[in-house]
């Protein structure tokens, strides 16, 4: 049996009957995001352990009864750390408890920001509630990251036929194509907003909800980098 030979690779720096040239494509895109994240942190204190659970439970519900009334447009909300410790008197022997303080974190993802900056009002509204937030983003699978790829591999081409017009040839095979690098994380724009703020001082004044508050989506960063080596059609130097 006859065994096909395999073809010898391509030296590292290429050779005179196989020039090689290495460009590097890059793309940087500008695009709306498509999720906020918010988190809102409840807190619950009193001299009395059960009362300082019921408290935190009692708000627990109601901030979950009110998020889920927004509907398909609450992509995902999860439950963080939940806490409850006792508070020491400062002075005296013995272990002396003064208080409870109880606290729990909510994540909150959403993808209509007509109706987020109205959540964000109610929610930092309430009694010993904090909002921080919004945090926006792109989804992980968002189609702007395939596009900023697509965009620096059709650079990094583009580069290697202006290189080798430059030399009067053309291109010949792909050697490799390596991805350097593509970025798109987070962009923050946060405000952290608290029972005791600007929301809690309004409703003392009025009965009436607080306006919902105007946000401003932030601008999403997308960068890629790929690293790509060509062969070149050994140009006529003479």
């Amino acid at each position: 049996m006859t065994e096909t030979p395999t073809p010898a690779p391509h030296p590292a720096h290429g050779t005179p009957t196989a020039p090689r040239v290495t460009v590097r494509g890059e793309a940087h895109l500008e695009v709306d995001p498509e999720i906020a994240r918010i988190t809102v942190t409840l807190t619950a204190r009193n001299t009395d352990r059960r009362t300082t659970l019921d408290d935190l439970t009692h708000r627990n519900t109601t901030t979950l009864d009110l998020i889920k009334t927004y509907g398909d447009t609450v992509e995902k909300l999860e439950t963080g750390t939940l806490t409850v410790r006792p508070e020491l008197a400062r002075h005296g022997r013995g272990e002396r408890i003064r208080a409870y303080h109880g606290s729990i974190q909510l994540t909150t993802t959403l993808n209509d920001f007509t109706t987020l900056g109205e959540l964000v009002t109610r929610l930092a509204d309430n009694d010993l509630t904090r909002v921080d937030g919004p945090y926006w983003a792109l989804r992980p699978t968002s189609p702007h990251h395939a596009a900023a790829r697509r965009q620096a591999v059709q650079e990094a081409l583009q580069r290697a036929r202006e290189y080798a017009e430059a030399l009067d040839t053309r291109i010949g095979a792909l050697l490799e194509l390596s991805d350097t690098g593509t970025v798109g994380g987070a962009t923050f724009a946060t405000a952290s907003y608290g029972a005791a703020g600007v929301f809690r001082s309004a409703r003392a004044e009025s009965a009436a909800e607080a306006a919902p508050i105007d946000l401003e989506p932030v601008r999403q960063n997308v960068d890629a980098q790929v690293e790509a080596a060509f062969t070149l059609i050994p140009p006529n130097l003479g």
